[in-house]
């Protein structure tokens, strides 16, 4: 007769689980509430030393919606929006020349990059404020004949500088998301009798940029608070507008919340953006996932009898 094994386990019937009446203990987590306590203890001394310092709240108030600072807002936001396309442009320019099979061109932009990204953004701004100083004119033959310092205005100046640096930074993004797409992808495409221009086209770049389209959100936040540093090359944008207000009313630390408050609700209006970008190409890149994994799935089925 065989005996039962030694190891086999008994199964556990509905009575001897435990009842309702079992008392639930939760686990105590002691360091969380202090920290949470430490955090509001924090924040509470802020906002009494912001409510009791030397503010006029009132001051606030009144230039928060003032026209020059409304006016000076609209600059900033159009330098940024201008400075980013051209950064964008030169990015994805200079992003395929790093992967060009041009030796020329790849040293072309490695140099660019080398260049704007080892220098600092204020210092390209002061170069191109002061260009005139090294091209005295403009002349394109046929195009254009003007001197220089009518042309580059301090807006833009401002484009130019703050868009080559950003450009700098996205060539080398543009190049990590380029190198990122499938490789059988492209081999795909010229399979299919497509030329290296149509395939970078229609096939590369546009995964690029759902790929990169992260960085280019936090580009365009960036790009929103670099462009206060417009104001030292004279571009009448928002911050430039508070420092004339409050170099004739002294309200300095006044006309500095007021801009923060703008910066703020600019950042915060990109942000949403941002996220339902994200999520849109996000959601296409897993519809995609998901009829490719439901299409290999269909194709390795096995034959029903009638089908073979």
């Amino acid at each position: 007769m065989q005996q039962p094994s030694p190891t086999s386990t008994a199964t556990l019937s509905p009575a001897d689980l435990p009842g309702r009446d079992v008392p639930v203990r939760r686990l105590r987590h002691p360091g969380r509430w202090i920290s949470g306590g430490i955090v509001l203890l924090l924040l509470a001394f802020i906002g009494r030393a912001f409510a009791v310092g030397q503010i006029q709240w009132a001051v606030v108030g009144q230039f928060l919606t003032a026209e020059v600072i409304i006016v000076g807002f609209g600059w900033t936001l159009l330098i940024s929006a201008c400075a980013l396309a051209f950064g964008v442009a030169l990015g994805f320019a200079f992003g395929i020349m790093r992967l060009s099979e041009n030796p020329i061109l790849r040293f072309a932009a490695w140099l660019y990059v080398w260049i704007f990204r080892g220098t600092p953004v204020l210092l390209q701004l002061l170069i191109w404020f002061n260009i005139a100083l090294v091209f005295p004119r403009l002349y394109i033959p046929g195009l254009v004949d003007a001197r220089m310092v009518d042309v580059v205005t301090p807006f833009v100046a401002a484009v130019l500088g703050l868009g080559v640096n950003e450009g700098s930074y996205l060539t080398e993004v543009v190049r990590g998301g380029i190198s990122s797409v499938d490789k059988g992808q492209t081999e795909a495409a010229h399979t299919l009798g497509m030329t290296p221009g149509q395939t970078m086209r229609r096939i590369v770049l546009p995964q690029t940029l759902r790929l990169i389209l992260p960085v280019l959100g936090n580009s365009a936040i960036g790009m929103l608070k670099f462009s206060s540093l417009a104001a030292t090359i004279a571009m009448g944008e928002m911050l430039n507008a508070a420092q004339r207000i409050y170099f004739i009313n002294g309200a300095v630390i006044e006309l500095l919340f007021v801009c923060a408050i703008w910066y703020l609700a600019g950042t915060t209006v990109l942000s949403i953006g941002q996220y339902y970008l994200e999520r849109h190409f996000g959601r296409d890149a897993s519809s995609a996932t998901a009829g490719s994994s439901w299409f290999k799935g269909w194709a390795r089925r096995r034959a029903a009898p009638e089908e073979a």
